[in-house]
Parts: structure tokens; C-alpha cells; sequence
């Protein structure tokens, strides 16, 4: 074989490993970034598998075989996405257009009362403020939205203040230097810029509902924590630790689906 055959051999060679070692590289990376975006979903695999394993290995009276139905169990799972759905749907059409109100110049002097009220609201134990609600309002399913709403609304409304607070101010004067006018800038630069930032308080806010929504069963608006009440009221252990799994499951698998989400938004907006 010539010298330059075996150079080009040589070559290519290490080519190939350079390549090997710079995809290795990349899918390194993006493990240690993402990692968890593929370990969440197998603890919630394992934990719905073994739920499925123990049912089925214990011997259920006709009350834990009625009120561990599918159809009643499913049921009940819907109630409690849809509370957790609308009432975050809520604190994102009141909590960010309100954020951007108080991030601008004029009324920053109320951003501080306003943030602090929202702190005292979400202090106050998520189910006291349900069954005030209930008692003030009526007891079921938007009374359990309102309170859901007032008790998650803060970490968005405080990310939304954050967020464009932290957008670069030589950026905002660059737009304003290009023509564009306080409210373009406000939609082309400052609210992409803060997007990431409101997301991730919009993530807070979700998986805060999901869990807090349990206690709606308490005011008549359903859920998963109708399976709780009944495990409690019946004394059935075996009614209690499926509720829990559930709840448990289904927090996890909202908080993966925001963190996906939130992976989306921060990738495209960087």
C-alpha cells in the first residue's frame, strides 16, 4: 500500500472517530440537561405498575370493588384535570396581563402592595381559603376554581414582574432607537425575553393546582379527593393508598408535561 493511501486510511480513521466521540459528546450533554425529562416518566410507569399489582393481589369487598371502578375512578380524574386546567387557564389571563401592568414605569409604586397581598392570599392554607369560599359563595365547582385560582395566582404575577424586569435595558432602548413604539416593544421584545421566566411560574402554578385540587372534594366540586374521603370514611386502607397513587401519579405526570414544555419555550426563545 502507498504512503498516501495509508494517509488517507489514517485520515479518514480518525475522522470517523472524532465523529463517534463528538456524537458521544452531544448525547452526554444532552442527558446531563434533560435527564430528568426520562427518569420522571419511568417513576411514573413503576408507581402506576405497582398500584395495578398490589389491586390485583388483594382481595377487594364489594365496596372497595365499587368505589375502585374504572368508570368511577376515571371519572373522578377528569373532574380533578378539569379543575386544575380551568383554574390555571385563570391565573394565566388574570396573573400576566396584570404582571405587565405593574412592570411598567407609572405603576410600580403599587407593584409592591399588589405582590404583597398576592404573598398573604397564598399563604393562607389552600383549604381554609376553599371552604371560605364555599360558605361565602356556594359550595361547588367554580366556587373551587375561585379559590384555586387566588391560591396559585402569585408565582406567575411575581415571574411576569421578574421576567421583563430582567430584560436587558439597553435591548428596550435599541427597539425604541429602531422606531418601534413602547407597545412593540413591550410584544416583540420584552414579553419574548420573559417568556421563559412566566412559564416557569406558570409550571408552579400548575402542579400547585393539581395537588391543592384534592381538597375541592371537601366543597361538593369532586375529584380525586371524592377516593379520599371515602377511604377515610369507610376505613379502607387499600381505597386510600390507590387515591394516593393517583394524585401522586397524576402531579408527576403534569409536572413532566410542564417541564417539556417549559424545555420547548427556553430552547426556541434562546
Amino acid at each position: 500500500m502507498s504512503t498516501a493511501t495509508s494517509e488517507t486510511v489514517d485520515l479518514q480513521a480518525e475522522e470517523s472517530v472524532e465523529e463517534v466521540e463528538g456524537q458521544q459528546g452531544r448525547i452526554s450533554s444532552l442527558w446531563s440537561q434533560h435527564y430528568d425529562l426520562v427518569i420522571l416518566p419511568a417513576i411514573i410507569i413503576l408507581l402506576l405498575l405497582a398500584l395495578f399489582l398490589y389491586v390485583g393481589t388483594r382481595q377487594l369487598d364489594s365496596i372497595e370493588q365499587r368505589v375502585l371502578a374504572p368508570d368511577n375512578v376515571a371519572g373522578l380524574l377528569w373532574q380533578q384535570i378539569l379543575l386544575a386546567a380551568v383554574s390555571t387557564v385563570l391565573v394565566l389571563v388574570i396573573a400576566v396581563p396584570l404582571g405587565i401592568v405593574l412592570s411598567r414605569r407609572g405603576a410600580r409604586r403599587a407593584q409592591g402592595p399588589v405582590l404583597a397581598v398576592g404573598g398573604f392570599a397564598q399563604a393562607l392554607p389552600p383549604f381554609g381559603v376553599l371552604l371560605l369560599m364555599a360558605f361565602w359563595l356556594d359550595f361547588g365547582f367554580w366556587t373551587a376554581i375561585i379559590g384555586l385560582t387566588i391560591a396559585a395566582l402569585l408565582p406567575v404575577l411575581r415571574n411576569t414582574v421578574v421576567g421583563l424586569q430582567q430584560v436587558d435595558q439597553s435591548l428596550i432602548e435599541a427597539a425604541r432607537g429602531m422606531g418601534m413604539t413602547s407597545r412593540q416593544t413591550l410584544f416583540r421584545v420584552e414579553i419574548p425575553l420573559a417568556v421563559p421566566v412566566i412559564v416557569a411560574g406558570l409550571r408552579v402554578a400548575l402542579v400547585l393546582n393539581v395537588g391543592t385540587a384534592t381538597l375541592a372534594s371537601y366543597i361538593g366540586a369532586g375529584g380525586l379527593g371524592e377516593l379520599v374521603q371515602q377511604a377515610l370514611r369507610l376505613n379502607r386502607i387499600n381505597v386510600l393508598l390507590v387515591a394516593g397513587g393517583i394524585i401522586a401519579a397524576l402531579a408527576l405526570l403534569i409536572d413532566w408535561l410542564a417541564g417539556v414544555a417549559e424545555r420547548v419555550v427556553v430552547t426556541r426563545a434562546g
